[in-house]
């Protein structure tokens, strides 16, 4: 009996598995794949599970961005207040303080001139002398006739007194004694008409020298030497000379009934001309009409300018600049902050709410990129910059921050 050698072989071994006689039956191990698709769906479940959330979340966060951006975000800005007072520019003639036109008294020819335009005269200078042989004529003549009549009262008054002194006597009746007495009273009159006529005709002759009634500036000479001249005033001869005061002079201006209120004696003003750029000629107030003028609405005011230095010429055209105060606190607002509706003028406030509220205004002057309000506003309120039309009253509003509001 051939007998075989059988060499273990491990391999061989790790495949056999043989079962003991008698032992219980072994459970086989689950197959491999069955826990491999468990561990998938397992990991399935777990990024669904995340996909779900992260979708749920991001979701949420779409919403409240949705519901954050339509909420509109708006610039705000504050009304600006102006100043106290207010600068008013108005249109004004220079004249001299004081213009005297010198007419003739008498009558007779311009002997000669002293004084020519633009000199500088004092107050009684020559400024010409005229020739009147006519009055003279008569000055003589009525001094003759006082001569005439003195004689002719010393005569009445001797004869009165004789008359009278006989009276005393009895010698001359009564009757006789007072027209000796009214004779002499008569002759009294005379001799006064007789001196008053001499006064009146010296007066006359004292006429032929023209003085100069004020201190200032020869303006206009209206006569030259040999021109005939006759007595009046304007209207019914011509003016020899004009004579003006130029310091200080006068300005007249017209202030609008708004600002009549704001002008009153003492007030600042200065005065600018286009020959003078830059430079301010300073003056006040002296009076005004206390009255509006019903045709022009306008209030009549007197400004006194120094003129020391004779800079300033009378009938110069001017522009007066006041510095009127305000009674009021005025504000204004960017001109891009208005809003237009059908009924009327309106700005859009944002609340402490953060809610937008339209708010009527009473726009005054326009500034250009500015606006004066006159109501409706005050200075705390926060302005919507460039409104939207679509906005309305009561929408709910984001305030920009950190860009600051274009005005």
């Amino acid at each position: 009996m051939t007998q075989f050698t059988e060499q273990h072989n491990p391999e061989s071994a790790a495949h056999a598995d043989p079962v003991a006689p008698g032992a219980p039956p072994q459970k086989q191990p689950a197959p491999r794949s069955g826990r491999l698709a468990f561990v998938v769906l397992a990991v399935l479940l777990i990024a669904g599970t995340f996909t779900i959330a992260r979708r749920l979340t991001e979701k949420g966060a779409l919403a409240k961005e949705t519901e954050r951006l339509a909420v509109p975000t708006v610039g705000v800005t504050k009304p600006s207040a102006e100043p106290a007072s207010d600068q008013l520019v108005l249109p004004a003639q220079l004249q001299a303080y004081v213009e005297s036109a010198i007419y003739a008294r008498t009558n007779g020819y311009l002997l000669r001139w002293t004084r020519d335009i633009g000199s500088h005269v004092k107050k009684g200078e020559l400024l010409a002398e005229i020739d009147t042989p006519e009055i003279d004529q008569e000055l003589s003549q009525a001094q003759a006739a006082r001569q005439q009549t003195e004689a002719q009262m010393q005569l009445a008054q001797s004869t009165a007194d004789r008359w009278t002194n006989l009276r005393k006597t009895d010698s001359v009746s009564q009757q006789e004694a007072d027209q000796q007495v009214s004779a002499y009273t008569q002759a009294r009159a005379n001799m006064a008409a007789a001196d008053a006529n001499v006064r009146r005709l010296q007066q006359l002759e004292s006429f032929k020298h023209v003085y100069a009634p004020i201190t200032g500036v020869v303006t206009r000479r209206n006569t030259d030497v040999g021109a005939l001249i006759t007595a009046g005033s304007a209207g019914q001869g011509r003016e020899l000379f004009d004579v003006a005061q130029v310091d200080p002079l006068r300005v007249f201006v017209s202030v609008p009934q708004t600002n009549a209120p704001s002008i009153r004696a003492g007030l600042p003003a200065y005065i600018a001309l286009q020959e003078y750029p830059g430079q301010k000629f300073t003056g006040k107030v002296v009076r005004t009409a206390d009255s509006i003028d019903p045709a022009t609405r306008t209030l009549l005011t007197e400004i006194d300018v120094p003129n020391p230095d004779g800079r300033l010429l009378p009938g110069s055209y001017a522009e007066v600049h006041f510095s009127v105060p305000i009674q009021i606190t005025r504000i204004s607002i960017p001109v891009n902050t208005l809003l237009f509706r059908p009924e009327g003028p309106r700005v859009a406030v944002v609340g402490a709410d953060h809610k937008v509220h339209m708010k009527a205004i009473s726009i005054g002057r326009d500034f250009g990129t500015k606006v004066e309000i006159l109501g409706g506003l005050t200075p705390d309120d926060q302005i919507v910059v460039n409104p939207a039309d679509s906005l309305e009253d009561g929408q709910e509003v984001n305030i920009k921050t950190g860009g600051g509001a274009q005005s």
